[in-house]
C-alpha cells in the first residue's frame, strides 16, 4: 500500500498579520517602544538644547515670585549652612579640633545640597511632569537628566559664594582649586544616575517622593557633612573598625571630602580613605551608567496606567 502523507494546511492570514507586513513594509513600528540603547543615547543628544533650555527655564522660574529673585539660589545654602553651624557647631562643639570650620561646613553643606537636590528632583521627575511626558514624545531620561544640570547650575552660583567665604576665613587661593572641577564631573555623573533610578521608582510609586527625606536627612548625618567622620568613628567610640570605611567611602561623604581637600588648605591627603579618586570614579561610572540603563530598560512604561 502507498501510505499517503497529509500536510496540514496552512494557517489563516489575519488583519493583524496583514497590518504588521503592511507596516513592516513602509518602515513603521510600534509608538512608544523602547528604541536600541545606542539609538536612545542618540535621541537625547539630538535634543540637548532642549535638555540645557529646560534646565535654565525651571531655575529661573524657581524663585521668580520671590522679590529677592535669584539671589535665594545663594542665600539658600547660606541659610542652611548657618543653621548647621549654630546647632552641631556651637551647641554640639562639633568644630572642635576642626581646622577652618566654617568653610569645612559649608563646602560639606554645599556639595551635599547638590547631591539631595538631584535625587529628590528625579523622584518627581516623571509623575510630576505627566502631562508633557503624555503629549510630547521624547527621550524620557531628558527630564530627570535636565533637572540635574538645573541644580549643577544652582551650585555654580553657590560655588561663587563659597570661593568668597574661602577668602575671608583666610583660606588662600591654590593650583589645588582646579581638582573642583573633575569633582564636579564625576559627582554630576553620579546625581544624575541617582536621579534616573528615582525618576523610575517614582514614575511607579509616587509615594517615594514622602519618603525619601527621612533617607535622605540619616544618609547626611553619617556623610560627614557637619562634622569629621574621624571623630565619629574613633577607637573611644567603641564602634566596629569596618564602619569607619564604609562611612568614607560611601559616595556623598567621597565627594564632599574630596572638594573639601581641593578648596580648604588644612584639609589634608591623610584624612581622605585610600584610593579615593578610584572610588570616586567607581560611583561614577557604576551609578551613572547602570542608572542610565536601569532607566531605559522602562522607557515605554513612563506615562502609561
Amino acid at each position: 500500500m502507498t501510505q499517503v502523507l497529509h500536510t496540514p494546511p496552512p494557517a489563516p492570514v489575519t488583519a493583524e498579520d496583514d497590518l504588521a507586513a503592511l507596516a513592516a513594509r513602509h518602515g513603521l513600528s510600534v509608538s512608544g517602544a523602547r528604541p536600541s540603547l545606542p539609538a536612545y543615547v542618540g535621541q537625547l543628544w539630538a535634543r540637548r538644547h532642549f535638555i540645557t533650555a529646560f534646565a535654565t527655564a525651571k531655575l529661573t522660574a524657581q524663585y521668580a515670585q520671590a522679590k529677592l529673585g535669584q539671589v535665594w539660589q545663594i542665600m539658600t545654602p547660606l541659610l542652611n549652612a548657618t543653621v548647621y553651624y549654630f546647632i552641631f557647631g556651637v551647641l554640639l562643639d562639633t568644630k572642635r579640633n576642626v581646622p577652618d570650620y566654617i568653610p569645612f561646613l559649608v563646602t560639606g553643606v554645599f556639595i551635599w545640597t547638590f547631591t539631595s537636590s538631584s535625587i529628590m528632583t528625579g523622584t518627581r521627575a516623571i509623575a510630576g511632569n505627566l502631562g508633557l511626558v503624555r503629549a510630547l514624545h521624547f527621550p524620557r531620561a531628558a527630564l530627570p537628566i535636565s533637572f540635574c544640570l538645573q541644580q549643577l547650575q544652582q551650585l555654580l552660583f553657590s560655588m561663587a559664594a563659597l570661593a568668597v567665604i574661602l577668602l575671608c576665613f583666610g583660606v588662600p587661593v591654590a593650583a589645588s582649586w582646579l581638582l573642583a572641577i573633575p569633582v564636579l564631573i564625576l559627582q554630576f555623573m553620579f546625581n544624575t544616575g541617582m536621579s534616573l533610578i528615582m525618576a523610575r521608582w517614582g514614575a511607579k510609586t509616587p509615594d517615594i517622593s514622602q519618603l525619601m527625606p527621612f533617607v535622605l536627612r540619616t544618609w547626611m548625618y553619617i556623610s560627614g557633612v557637619m562634622w569629621s567622620i574621624d571623630k565619629l568613628t574613633g577607637k573611644h567610640k567603641g564602634l566596629p573598625d569596618w564602619v569607619a570605611p564604609v562611612l568614607k567611602d560611601n559616595p556623598a561623604a567621597v565627594y564632599i571630602d574630596l572638594m573639601r581637600y581641593a578648596l580648604i588648605d588644612s584639609f589634608h591627603g591623610s584624612q581622605l580613605p585610600p584610593h579615593v579618586w578610584i572610588v570616586a570614579t567607581g560611583w561614577a561610572l557604576v551609578v551613572g551608567v547602570g542608572g542610565f540603563i536601569y532607566f531605559w530598560k522602562a522607557e515605554e512604561t513612563y506615562g502609561r496606567g
